[in-house]
């Protein structure tokens, strides 16, 4: 989780040129730096320490460190291309060996004519059945020039090669043809070589490929340059691909005028590992509407460093240390944070199945009869070759992907010289796929606001009461509010003891209070406590979620900065307390509230259905959930 953007001396390192001190930061100067320059207010705890460990530590931040000469080269490497010694293959487990997914060009094993797909059964005689990865690895690396035997399965013959052991080099993204016809990136990090192999990859397989999948799982970041570029790969050139917003409250969008190089639709894959840099690419894809995003939801790091060392100042970095601080809060091209809520795919299922879903829904758009296909109309017009996807190795992947789609989206099977309107549910019938379940609850059907709890569902925003049923119309409590807020926020779970005598971090919503509690969205009642059981009225819940609001939204941030001083006289039924955040959700166009503020009693009790109405048209509002009611 590396998303890094390198700051302007400003002026600043020309005065800090007076200083004499020829040696590592020190503590001093490690406290002057994040004054200048750290996003949030710096702890008292900090101003009390004497060692750069204990200013770390008390911190709190996972993403400020301090590097030593060693640690920062090893941090660049990192981003970097890897150089490795050994067979050059990459494996994952099968049943009778190792099957080989992919074989490093200018490898041993590359030499030696293996081949993605093949099976290793033996390495220098030691049977590869139920060894785990890291023997497999630790028999195929060694020293340069060594040699091994190795056995191996293909189409059901054995064969028996003699690899040397050489150096390779491993690629922060490389680029595969699948099918004939799917150009498929995988990208590890976002490093100095990144956008231009992912350049070459889609000048290679430009011509043959008619849909590109980039997969982004498991990558944790990297830099914002190479990031931009990227995307403008795919989405063309573009000045607000991400904005940066300063402690100051200052905001810098950057963007990248790199041409684009294909046009051809493209589906990215992300899971909760997902961080940082990527998530600012699947922002950008998902906010400029030039892609589809599926799998889990993304990690939830919203925030960006800069890096500061001997280039800026060199006399606080005389020995090749640096510090890499938090300095940033960015936001995607339509203004939203991840920060902590991650991104959201298009299609939320389990990320082990991302890529057979993305080769489904990669078939070629039918040219006449359109018997046998399904369509889905997401972002994109997206076709599934219903034959591929109802045989044995496609039906879980497909599975996933009816259960993964919101009732709003259209969905629709081909009639031969046409489309007909379906439904996931009797499109799962049709294809005998008996491990279809709908995301939705039995008791929502009559809700004015079944569509809003629908989508929320299908998410995994809402999860109900645990007997398939959500109770739309029972009162909020203030424990319950919490619990889908935390799970909407996918807020990490705090390891501190709770800040509430009423509320137990055993109890079922104790984490979600505390979590609450630390970001500023909920505050106790006095004397210490909590009331979890209390209702929630209606103007404790309009201002819990205006502050969501300003967490995640700039144009909301602007708004409230900008909130008239006068006193609200439409909102005098209100607490006062209440009045600016009435005003902020009820200044947006289309209407954020459920109704008009006159006509919601403030001090009414929130019902379970209203909560959900409001959350779903907030994330809706600020693209972070599809817009489908």
């Amino acid at each position: 989780m590396k998303l890094r953007f390198r700051l302007p001396a400003v002026g600043l390192a020309a005065s800090l040129l007076l200083t004499t001190a020829a040696q590592a930061l020190n503590p001093s100067q490690a406290l002057t730096l994040l004054n200048w320059y750290y996003l949030d207010p710096l702890p008292d705890q900090v101003f009390e320490q004497t060692d750069m460990n204990g200013i770390i530590q008390a911190l709190g931040d996972p993403y400020t460190e301090y590097f030593t000469a060693e640690e920062y080269a090893a941090f660049h490497a990192s981003l970097s291309d890897s150089e490795l010694v050994g067979a050059g293959v990459s494996i994952q487990l099968a049943d009778d060996g190792l099957l080989v997914t992919r074989v490093i060009p200018g490898s041993a094993a590359e030499a030696g004519g293996l081949l993605a797909g093949d099976v290793i059964t033996a390495i220098d005689g030691q049977s590869c059945m139920k060894i785990s990865l890291e023997q497999a690895s630790a028999l195929l690396g060694g020293e340069v020039g060594t040699s091994f035997q190795l056995t191996y399965l293909r189409d059901g013959q054995a064969h028996t090669v003699t690899l040397t052991r050489c150096a390779f080099v491993v690629p922060t993204a490389y680029t595969e043809l699948w099918e004939d016809h799917i150009g498929y990136v995988a990208c590890d990090a976002f490093g100095p070589e990144t956008a231009g192999h992912v350049q070459e990859g889609l000048e290679t397989y430009g011509s043959q490929a008619d849909h590109w999948i980039m997969d982004l799982r498991n990558n944790g970041g990297g830099e914002v340059t190479a990031a931009l570029n990227t995307i403008s790969y795919f989405a063309g050139p573009n000045d607000q691909l991400v904005y940066m917003r300063a402690s100051d409250g200052s905001i810098n969008a950057q963007g990248s005028q790199s041409a684009q190089i294909t046009d051809e639709p493209l589906i990215v894959l992300t899971n909760f590992y997902s961080a940082s840099a990527s998530e600012l690419f699947a922002s950008a894809i998902r906010d400029t509407g030039s892609g589809l995003l599926v799998g889990d939801r993304t990690y939830g790091k919203g925030v960006a460093q800069i890096l500061l060392d001997s280039t800026l100042f060199p006399a606080f970095f005389s020995e090749g240390d640096a510090l890499k601080m938090t300095a940033y809060r960015f936001f995607g091209p339509a203004g939203t944070s991840n920060d902590t809520i991650g991104v959201m795919p298009h299609l939320l299922l389990n990320p082990s199945l991302a890529d057979e879903a993305a080769v489904l829904l990669s078939s070629p758009e039918p040219q006449g009869d359109t018997s046998g296909t399904a369509r889905i109309d997401l972002n994109g017009a997206w076709y599934i070759d219903l034959e591929q996807a109802c045989s044995t190795s496609y039906q879980a992947a497909f599975t996933a992907l009816l259960e993964a789609l919101p009732d709003g989206v259209l969905l629709r099977t081909g009639t031969g010289d046409g489309w007909e309107a379906t439904t996931a549910a009797d499109l799962a019938a049709a294809c005998g796929l008996s491990g279809y379940h709908h995301r939705g609850f039995s008791d929502t059907t009559q809700s004015p606001y079944a569509d809003e709890i629908g989508l929320l569902a299908t998410y995994g925003v809402v999860l109900g009461a645990g007997d398939g049923t959500y109770r739309p119309a029972e009162a909020l409590t203030r424990g319950q509010l919490c619990a889908l807020l935390a799970q909407a926020l996918n807020c990490k779970v705090p390891t501190v003891e709770s800040a509430f005598t009423d509320v137990s971090m055993d109890d079922w919503y104790g984490p979600s209070v505390n979590a609450l509690a630390s970001m500023g969205l909920v505050n106790g009642v006095g004397g210490g406590r909590f009331a979890p059981n209390d209702p929630v009225s209606h103007e404790q819940f309009i201002t819990i979620l205006s502050r969501l609001g300003r967490k995640l939204d700039l144009d909301l941030i602007q708004t409230w900065q900008n909130r008239p001083e006068a006193a609200f006289a439409e909102y005098q039924n209100y607490s006062s307390w209440s009045w600016e955040s009435v005003w902020l959700l009820a200044q947006d166009e289309d209407g954020l509230l459920w109704a008009a503020p006159s006509e919601i009693d403030p001090a009414g009790v929130t019902t379970r259905e209203e909560a959900a109405a409001l959350t779903c048209t907030l994330l809706c509002k600020l693209n972070l959930l599809p817009s489908l009611i």
